[in-house]
């Protein structure tokens, strides 16, 4: 566990003769706080001056530049407080998806949380240090609670913040396939695909981590609550040091989360012209909040405003402004164009819904198209009729078309000489900011060592699809595809991320390759969509808490075991234990198998919640069987399993190819390609008009690939929100923003996690729920009826 270790630093020429020795150990006491401004004194990189800091202005205003190398990281607290983080926001955060309105119970919760239970133990453990003046020597105390072991906790956090994307096919194939599935091959899935971009996020760290532009927006979140939770400040006259700051605004949003989350749930979307026309099923269309166009629609609930799209505060007000571009397009104007010209049969069915119809606008029978052996029915489709789509749910399958190839030109066009030059190793002193610098004194992780993981995660995942291939239907080959889509896609998609906190998917495209390659066979299809987009998007929030690792100073070698010491158990362990080793590797290698970490946890523990859900909860997911009120919907997972149904059960030539009714679709792709184009030309022809590169054509096709299951109300809200913060505040009261900006968000995160958690645990248990027009949400009951002659709807108004 080595709590107290230190690493001895020496000259350039020493290091590289002891490359391949053992750092010695010595040392139990903080010398100096680690978020100081004064220069560090380290003998192994230049004084870097005062002055200097990172290009990127945000970055700039919020992370510090000094460091302690000699702060103890690998500590028993971190082991203990991480480990029980991960394993609480994994149980919390599955259990609150499967809901009407899911809530994200981010790392912030967490981070909070174990500042005082981390000073508790620091105050109650005994110092005294077990094996001492031995290789393995450690201790349970090393001192005062610090940030960098604190950074450590709320990066295993991490790993129980969000969701397991691949529990949808759990959800899937029990819930609405009726299919069985056991556990251990859920399991499987779950933990190959968790782990299965590790590797190649290793290898794109010098594009996506070490450049000052790859700067990471939602990172500067945390570090500006590090900094509140363990920076001295004294206060100003009048106002709040940052601590009193968080502690305000986070009692506020404890206490007013109750009106959204229980006393009056309306506020999640006003939707007020609802009101003025309760007859008109055209005024409900344009103005409902949550299956409408939300046109006037308010959404006061910050669980609403974050809940898809992240926190406004946290984004970049350019790219906010990109985001506000695409919603107001698709919206306002392609939605409307194509179902009040009745593109495709539109006023048969909805305006906005994720569902599946018949030609009539019923609901579409699912079960009715699939054969005994899981696979699609031909004949059975033919005589049941095409399959159709609501006009928002078609648009942004276009857009999600559109964007994947907007994000290759697009970075090509304004990345691709830098890619070229890091890719030749031109990575030049200048182009280095502060932060990479400070790095560069601790050893950094070899990128075979991330190869190497890689490769045996691929050789497990393929051994586990082929093995139960009549489970899983995903051939061998599909996991190559699949790996080599999710790799190809990870550097450009990375780079928006990076720069915008927006995060083109590839879930449509692996949808409809399989979908081409491999038809009739839903769960295959699910799989590879997994595989070829979860193993992205998880090497991406890999390299975020590399970053956050990068910003904060932790040691490469350390973030790389807390991050992957699991995959190196199961790949390592069994050999050493097949050979004669030293009691001291065999000790090393003890400690290090009990070091249950984030990766493992929540895999097991996400999967356990689902499957404790899905066994005591009656008709979860199913919305006709389920009361009115009950929370149990499952909006996500419907989305999911129709995709599997559009994609993988029917495939896409039926429904987007030359045998479907959506074959025009299939021109959003050209769409894409050429719009970055033609920001790069405008650019080249005026290149005085800087505002043109703040155009960024993936991120304002891609604003609504959210949507569904992410609503009109969760967008305009968010933009409103973006705004004030992004380019009112920043604008106009610079010296505010920079110091309570992103505390507010991680106030307002957190305000809202432990009341709704108080909520259920309270009154949700005893399903005690409080019956009134405010708890009725949006209050438009016709938004979702066919305004199409002669089509009967329950509870809709017929035309004639």
């Amino acid at each position: 566990m080595a709590s107290s270790s230190r690493h001895e630093h020496q000259g350039q020429e020493e290091e590289e003769d002891q490359e391949h020795q053992e750092h010695h150990r010595h040392g139990h006491e903080i010398t100096s706080p680690l978020l100081s401004t004064r220069p560090s004194t380290s003998r192994t990189s230049p004084e870097p001056q005062e002055e200097e800091n990172s290009p990127i202005e945000q970055v700039a205003l919020t992370v510090p530049v000094g460091d302690d190398p000699d702060t103890p990281v690998l500590t028993f607290r971190m082991w203990v407080l991480g480990t029980a983080s991960c394993f609480v926001l994994s149980f919390l955060n599955q259990f609150f998806w499967y809901r009407k309105e899911p809530l994200t119970i981010t790392a912030i919760s967490a981070q909070i949380t174990v500042v005082p239970l981390g000073h508790l133990m620091a105050a109650a453990l005994p110092e005294r240090a077990f094996f001492r003046g031995r290789p393995y020597e450690f201790t349970l105390n090393p001192g005062p609670f610090n940030v960098k072991e604190h950074v450590l906790i709320t990066i295993f956090a991490n790993a129980g913040a969000g969701t397991v994307y691949a529990i949808h096919i759990v959800t899937a194939v029990r819930v609405f396939y009726g299919k069985q599935l056991t556990f251990f091959v859920s399991l499987l899935v779950v933990l190959t695909t968790q782990v299965l971009g590790f590797g190649w996020a290793g290898i794109l760290r010098r594009y996506l981590v070490e450049p000052a532009t790859m700067w990471w927006p939602s990172n500067l979140v945390q570090v500006s609550l590090f900094r509140a939770l363990h920076e001295k400040e004294e206060r100003r006259k009048g106002g709040f040091t940052r601590n009193q700051f968080f502690m305000v605004a986070f009692t506020c949003s404890f206490i007013y989360y109750i009106f959204p989350g229980y006393l009056f749930q309306m506020l999640t979307s006003l939707s007020w012209i609802c009101w003025v026309f309760p007859y008109s099923v055209l005024a409900q269309q344009l103005s409902s909040g949550l299956h409408g166009l939300g046109i006037g629609a308010i959404g006061l609930d910050w669980a609403s405003i974050s809940s898809y799209l992240g926190s406004p505060l946290a984004s970049p007000w350019f790219a906010t402004a990109n985001v506000a571009a695409g919603f107001f397009i698709v919206m306002y104007i392609i939605t409307p164009i194509a179902y009040w010209f009745n593109f495709y049969k539109a006023q048969t069915f909805p305006i906005f819904s994720s569902g599946l119809f018949t030609s009539t606008g019923q609901k579409y029978n699912i079960s009715a198209i699939v054969d005994s052996h899981f696979h699609f029915d031909i004949e059975a489709y033919e005589k049941n009729g095409p399959l159709y789509l609501s006009t928002v749910f078609a648009v942004t399958y276009g857009v999600g078309f559109a964007s994947l190839t907007a994000t290759i030109v697009h970075v090509l066009l304004f990345h691709g000489s830098e890619i070229l030059k890091l890719s030749k190793s031109a990575f030049q002193e200048k182009r280095v900011d502060i932060h990479t610098k400070l790095m560069r004194r601790y050893k950094q992780v070899p990128e075979w060592w991330f190869i190497c993981i890689l490769i045996a995660n691929i050789v497990i995942t393929i051994f586990a699809c082929e093995y139960y291939i009549e489970k899983l239907q995903l051939p061998w080959w599909g996991v190559l595809l699949a790996c080599a889509i999710a790799f190809f896609f990870t550097l450009p998609i990375g780079i928006i991320t990076a720069t915008t906190n927006q995060t083109p998917g590839l879930n449509i495209i692996t949808e409809y390759i399989i979908g081409y390659l491999y038809p009739g066979r839903p769960v295959a299809n699910m799989c590879f969509k997994v595989y070829g987009f979860i193993s992205m998007k998880q090497a991406l929030e890999f390299l975020q808490d590399f970053k956050l690792g990068h910003y904060m100073k932790i040691p490469p070698r350390i973030m790389f075991m807390a991050q992957a010491s699991f995959i190196i158990r199961v790949i390592y362990l069994p050999f050493l234990l097949q050979k004669v080793c030293s009691i001291v590797c065999v000790m090393k290698e003890i400690l290090r198998t009990w070091q249950v970490v984030g990766t493992l946890i929540a895999a097991f523990v996400y999967l356990g919640t689902a499957w404790w859900l899905m066994d005591t909860i009656p008709n979860i997911c199913n919305i006709e069987l389920l009361t009115a009120d009950s929370p149990w919907t499952c909006p996500a997972d419907h989305v999911f399993y129709d995709a599997s149904v559009i994609w993988g059960l029917i495939g896409p030539r039926r429904i987007f190819g030359d045998l479907g009714t959506y074959s025009a679709v299939n021109w959003f792709f050209l769409g894409g390609a050429i719009a970055p184009l033609l920001v790069w030309l405008a650019h080249k022809a005026f290149p005085g008009q800087k505002w043109i590169l703040l155009i960024n054509m993936p991120v304002m096709i891609a604003a609504t690939n959210q949507m569904p299951p992410a609503t009109a109300v969760n967008y305009s809200a968010w933009i409103l929100v973006g705004f004030l913060s992004g380019y009112v505040v920043y604008k106009y009261r610079r010296d505010w923003w920079e110091r309570h900006n992103y505390l507010l968000s991680a106030a307002l995160d957190a305000g809202l996690a432990f009341m709704a958690v108080l909520i259920y645990l309270c009154l949700g248990l005893e399903n005690i729920n409080l019956k009134w027009w405010g708890n009725e949400l949006d209050g438009c009951p016709l938004a979702s009826c066919p305004t199409a002659k002669g089509i009967v709807v329950k509870g809709c108004p017929v035309y004639h």
